[in-house]
Order: structure tokens, then sequence, then C-alpha cells
């Protein structure tokens, strides 16, 4: 088994490409060890002295490090990791989980705003190792989770003002702003 590995815009994750379809539908985004309790490979990950963060895409694997850490001391261990945790053919989580998607519920300009960041947002942010999440659309104001790498990336928040917010702003003038929320 070959496992790529990608630098992401943020110098604190590494991108892991194990040529293998992960999810079909979603991502994870794990912040702690407890929150890995619920995915073998993730809990593998952290018990990796310097490991701040998890995140599965669609075809990757992005994890954070601690600022104390290289990546040259832990990119071998991270790569056993995974390596082992497909070889042995593991399950990715243990029991079901259910996946955020589009609410039947949602009015049509809240719809159309997870349209088009399903569509033509998301798929861009998951080429630098990350994911961005609705949470809510209140008075004109987007709110929406960074993950990944995109979480606390130098240049999320550029990203963000400049190219996410022009283009949902475009599409959908009632959005008036676009706000990062802590993960």
């Amino acid at each position: 088994m070959f496992i790529q590995t990608e630098e992401t815009p943020n110098p604190a994750t590494l991108k892991f490409l194990p040529g293998r379809v992960l999810m079909s539908e979603g991502t994870a985004d794990f912040k702690s060890q407890e929150d890995a309790s619920k995915s073998p490979l993730a809990l593998k990950i952290f018990e990796i002295e310097g490991i701040k963060g998890v995140f599965f895409g669609a075809d990757f694997i992005t994890v954070s490090k601690k600022d104390a850490l290289e990546w040259v001391v832990l990119k071998p261990a991270i790569l056993g990791a995974i390596m082992e945790h497909f070889v042995t053919h593991q399950p990715l989580f243990y029991g079901e989980r259910g996946l955020k998607s589009l609410q039947e519920e949602d009015d049509p300009i809240t719809f159309q705003i997870k349209e088009l960041l399903d569509t033509r947002i998301r798929p861009a942010v998951a080429m630098d190792g990350g994911d961005i999440v609705f949470d809510s659309f209140e008075d004109g104001i987007l709110y929406v989770r960074m993950q990944g790498s995109c979480s606390g990336c130098p240049s999320s928040s550029d990203t963000l003002k400049s190219g996410i917010e022009n283009m949902l702003r475009h599409y959908v003038p009632e959005v008036l702003e676009v706000r990062a929320l802590e993960s």
C-alpha cells in the first residue's frame, strides 16, 4: 500500500492520501482523543504524541500537530498507523454515525447556500485538506465552521472573505457576510 502525503496551506497540518475512498458522504473532524473514540483510525493517530487534530475527507486524512513537534518526527508514525489500519481491514467508525445533509425543512435561501457550499466551495477547500460546514444563516450573516487544514490556517480568513464570501454574495444576494466560528 502506498500513501501519498501533501503539504497544505496550514503549516501545522499535513494531508495523507491512502488511495481509496474513506467516506462516501460527509466528513469527520476529531479535535480530541475523546472525539476520536468513535473511530479506530482516528484513535490510533491520536495515540501519537503531539497530535492536535484528525480530519477525514472523502479520500484523504488531514492531521494537525502541536507546534513544538516537527513533521519529520511525526510523519513515519502517522503513515504506520494509517497503513496498519487499512492492511488489517478495520472499520473507519465504530457503529453507525449520522451525517449532516440538506434538510427538507430548510428555507429556499438556506437550501441554496448549502447547495453552493456542497457543490462549489467544499470541493475546492477539500483540495487543501479541509472542509467548510454550514452552521447557520441569520440576518444576512452566514456562520460556517472551518475544519481540517482550514481550521487555524493563517490564510483561511483571506480565503473566507475574498473567495467564499464573494461567491456566495454573487449567487445569493441575501448573504451580506460570512463568518467562521471556532470548531
